[in-house]
């Protein structure tokens, strides 16, 4: 089954080489498209280097900054609308997803998932070098998605997973609207409601050592207002009479 890695980047110099060579290492069939809204730290051009060092690497340049959603969205279009794919793997650029776990996670598609996320909060999975504020946070906040939309993942946040294409595609990623994490949690959230199969594996989840997290308040606030929106929503939907 033929796999790639979508890759959003924005201010990743301090980390596309070391991710790359680590992708191809541990996943040597597996392509990667790397998608990066203009970066003035030069990730795009540098990543353009390694594709061509490497091979197996296309970059697909955006003019500026659009959003973690927006990246997805561009590159899942690319690389379905190829029709060359069988699993789409997404993941961060800046070392705190381990490139090593792409072929079981890319094994466990081909078993039979639709979906596999690569899950701080079941057994086996945590995260490192977080303050407690943080991690409540995000303990908290994907125990409330869960909750309010009935969805069985345990981390709907988590940006490391793998996808079988033919579900991706079943779920229109274009069709989406949110941003930053709410984006990840709408996936989830339809996958869910068409029945898909959805498997957590534990992950270590490492915070980055080099460059600047994109996370921001203004992000988290977006993502509880949706869920909690969403929830609402699917809740008239169903007591609506028939």
């Amino acid at each position: 089954m033929r796999s790639v890695v979508v890759l959003p980047t924005y201010n990743e110099a301090d980390n596309i080489d070391r991710f790359l060579r680590a992708v191809r290492k541990a996943a040597p069939e597996t392509d990667v498209l790397v998608v990066d809204d203009g970066s003035p730290d030069g990730t795009g051009p540098l990543a353009q280097q390694l594709a061509d060092e490497l091979g197996r690497i296309e970059v697909l340049n955006r003019p500026g900054k659009s959003g973690l959603g927006s990246a997805y969205r561009d590159g899942f279009a690319k690389v379905l609308g190829s029709g060359e794919y069988d699993i789409v793997v997404s993941m961060d650029a800046d070392m705190s997803h381990d490139p090593d776990r792409i072929p079981e996670f890319v094994r466990l598609v081909a078993s039979g998932a639709d979906l596999v996320i690569g899950s701080r909060y079941v057994t086996g999975g945590g995260t490192t070098d977080w303050p407690v504020r943080r991690q409540l946070l995000s303990k908290w906040g994907n125990m409330y998605t869960r909750t309010i939309l009935g969805v069985p993942s345990r981390d709907c946040t988590s940006g490391y997973r793998a996808y079988r294409a033919t579900a991706l595609a079943s779920i229109d990623p274009t069709s989406t609207s949110a941003e930053g994490y709410a984006f990840l949690t709408e996936l989830v959230r339809r996958l869910a409601t068409q029945g898909a199969v959805i498997v957590e594996s534990p992950i270590i989840f490492r915070d980055r050592t080099e460059g600047k997290s994109k996370m921001s308040g203004r992000i988290i606030v977006e993502s509880m207002l949706l869920v909690t929106r969403w929830g609402i929503g699917d809740r008239l939907l169903r007591r609506r009479p028939r």
